[in-house]
């Protein structure tokens, strides 16, 4: 099945730069029109200038951030036919991170979800039709070392993309999760010398993200999985959880030898 989005209304949050930027982009040459949010005004505005598109500044993730860009894209759109949950956020520390960053976290990576989820669905399901993407990483389907919170959301994530596709698949929603592993962006950037250790070597180009999202869109395939590998992992920890833990744990203390502790 080829989908068209030729006119169709899409909304990409984060997408001021990254996978975001290149979603818009992609979805833009598909023929869409395209919302761009980001708490980075200046760097919306860049790209939807570059795809002819409509830049929102603000926070996707806060309940008042989420519902001024819903009303806003519809403003523009008439109505949102696509919604590309992408912004997230990545800081590194585990259980000692304080109880603001694990909130906020929280905010971005799961409940701009489900605020925006919360706003949607009503339209969607009155009109049978609506599709949700969210952008999740391959910590949702496995974990996330020296990230407790990101490890957490991502799996949070993930949870509730495949709620909503298990609860509205039948009445329209198509629904589904991007798992990518590492990606050039500049989240990656930020994890240090311990993100390139685990993810440097099999980085891949966040057009290839793109790509991947596309063709599971023809396939009708909830997972998005740039990285097919990913697959074999999540299968592997799902039936041998005891050795995917010790080579995960594994993993750990070279990361620890990595940045001295």
């Amino acid at each position: 099945m080829t989908a068209s989005f030729s006119g169709a209304g899409v909304v990409v949050t984060g997408g001021g730069g990254g996978i975001g930027a290149v979603l818009a982009r992609r979805f833009a040459a598909e023929g869409a029109r395209v919302v761009v949010g980001d708490l980075n005004g200046d760097a919306a505005a860049e790209v939807a200038k570059e795809i002819g598109g409509t830049a929102v500044a603000g926070d996707a993730a806060s309940e008042a951030g989420v519902a001024s860009l819903i009303e806003t894209a519809r403003e523009t759109l008439g109505e949102i036919d696509v919604f590309c949950a992408n912004a997230g956020i990545a800081p590194m520390g585990g259980v000692d991170a304080p109880e603001e960053d694990w909130a906020r976290i929280w905010d971005v990576n799961v409940m701009a979800h489900v605020r925006a989820s919360r706003l949607l669905l009503p339209v969607w399901l009155e009109r049978g039709r609506g599709h949700f993407i969210s952008t999740v990483s391959a910590a949702g389907l496995l974990t996330s070392l020296g990230s407790a919170s990101y490890s957490v959301t991502k799996h949070g994530a993930l949870a509730f993309a495949e709620w909503l596709s298990a609860t509205y698949r039948h009445r329209g929603i198509t629904v589904q999760a991007i798992c990518p592993q590492g990606v050039r962006t500049a989240m990656l950037e930020n994890t240090g010398p311990a993100g390139e250790l685990l993810m440097g070597a099999s980085a891949i180009q966040p057009e290839q993200v793109a790509d991947a999202l596309f063709e599971a869109i023809a396939a009708e395939r909830f997972l998005v999985l740039p990285h097919p590998e990913v697959a074999e992992y999540y299968a592997a920890r799902a039936t041998q959880t005891d050795r995917w833990l010790g080579g995960m744990n594994k993993l750990q203390r070279k990361v620890e030898q990595v940045i001295g502790e």
